[in-house]
Order: structure tokens, then sequence, then C-alpha cells
């Protein structure tokens, strides 16, 4: 018999399995990829050990400058060992520049410097498409207490200014990205992952994509983006 425990969820990128004990979880980090809702789907070679190994690398950054978060160790080079959080089914999505859907929806060009960065909510929903949702509605359905929104906000805030400097420094412009929240003893915590599967990286000069983008716009070398990032940061991709 496998000594390996049953998996408590599988998602698009992550397996969830159970940890050392009841407060922590093991996150297996996965070769699939996905866009539109999981309509386009592949496996790329090696992905899931860079996400992880990312993921690791700026989760460990933000907590040296004050930002709470689950992440506690890398196990290997596709796990990480995480606390287990009730987490608040929204996420937070930060724009320092217009793409994606925020182009779409209101017809602005992609790459406009937003001043000051746009803050927006979506509900994690599936089967709803993840719409847009405001702070009314966050309360109202009972998704999150007042307070709790507040600091979703403020480290959303804060994660971008550390993220946004940080990138900077090696010739990346981070366009926006997403991220989701949980409790933990009373405290919100920094939650799931930060990888570019999660958010947008434009190179400085060539404002060329290092992202998921490459992946949903059939741009190939998705794979070799995320390493050249990793390597600006100095990140080792290897277990």
């Amino acid at each position: 018999m496998s000594d390996v425990p049953a998996a408590l969820y599988e998602g698009k990128a992550k397996i969830v399995y159970p940890g050392e004990d009841a407060d922590t979880l093991v996150l297996f980090f996965k070769d699939d990829t996905s866009a539109f809702d999981g309509e386009k789907r592949e496996q790329l070679a090696r992905k899931g050990e860079i996400n992880n190994a990312f993921n690791a690398y700026i989760q460990t950054y933000l907590q040296e400058h004050g930002v709470p978060t689950h992440f506690l160790r890398r196990l290997d080079a596709r796990r990480s060992l995480v606390r287990r959080l009730d987490m608040i089914p929204v996420e937070s999505v930060l724009r320092n520049r217009a793409a994606g859907s925020l182009c779409r929806r209101l017809g602005v060009e992609e790459g406009r410097l937003l001043e000051p960065p746009v803050l927006e909510f979506f509900l994690k929903n599936d089967a709803l498409h993840d719409p847009m949702i405001n702070r009314s509605h966050i309360r109202t359905f009972g998704y999150a207490h007042a307070e709790e929104v507040e600091r979703m906000e403020y480290w959303t805030l804060r994660v971008n200014a550390l993220l946004r400097e940080r990138f900077a420094q090696v010739g990346l412009i981070l366009v926006d990205f997403k991220l989701e929240f949980g409790r933990f003893a009373g405290e919100i915590l920094l939650g799931d992952e930060f990888s570019p599967d999660g958010c947008r990286l434009w190179d400085v000069q060539s404002q060329e994509k290092m992202d998921k983008d490459r992946f949903r716009r059939g741009l190939g070398g998705v794979v070799e983006a995320y390493i050249e990032v990793a390597r600006r940061l100095g990140i080792a991709t290897d277990a």
C-alpha cells in the first residue's frame, strides 16, 4: 500500500494534501496549465517545480518585509508546507497597468499606466466564471467582515509596493496580480501561491510578456519565460 495520503482537493494547478498536523497542509504543484475557465489545457514540463520555487521565494520575501503568509517551507521540488487557512472565497486583484479583462470591460488600451493602481475583487466560483464583486457584496453575502476586507485591501497594496519595486530591480514591470487570503488564529494571512500563473510580468525594455499570457495567447516559450524571470530574481529552480 502507498504511504501517500489521499488528496484533500485538486485544483487546476495544485493538489492539496494533509500536512504534518491539523494546522498544516502540503501543496503539490502540477505541470498542468489551463486558461479560459479550463477550456484550454496543457501540461508543460517543469512548470510545477518552477512555480513551487518561485512561490517559496516570493512568500519568503514578503514575510521578511512584514506580510503575514501561510507559507512555512519548501519540502522538495514540487511540494511546500503551509498553514491550513479558512479561505475567504474572494480574489483580490491589483492592476498597475491595463491588461486582460480590464481592457475588455472598459475599452482601455493594453499597457495604459493606472495611477493610482486599480484594486478589484472577484468571487471565487468556477461555475459563475469568477464574477467581479465589490465591498458591499462581500459584506452582505458574508464572504468576509468589513474589518477583514480592510486587511485584504491593506495587504494587497503593501504586496504591490514591495513586489513592484522588486521586479523593477530586475527589469520587469509588475502589470497586475491576484491574491487570496484566509483566516488563521484570528489573523488574515496571504494564502494560495504567487507565481507567473497568477500575475502579469513584462520586460521593461521590450514589453515582452513573461507570464501565463504566453500560454493564453499561444506565444510559446511559457516555461522558458518563467525560468528567465526566476533567473533574474536569483531563484534556483531545482530542488
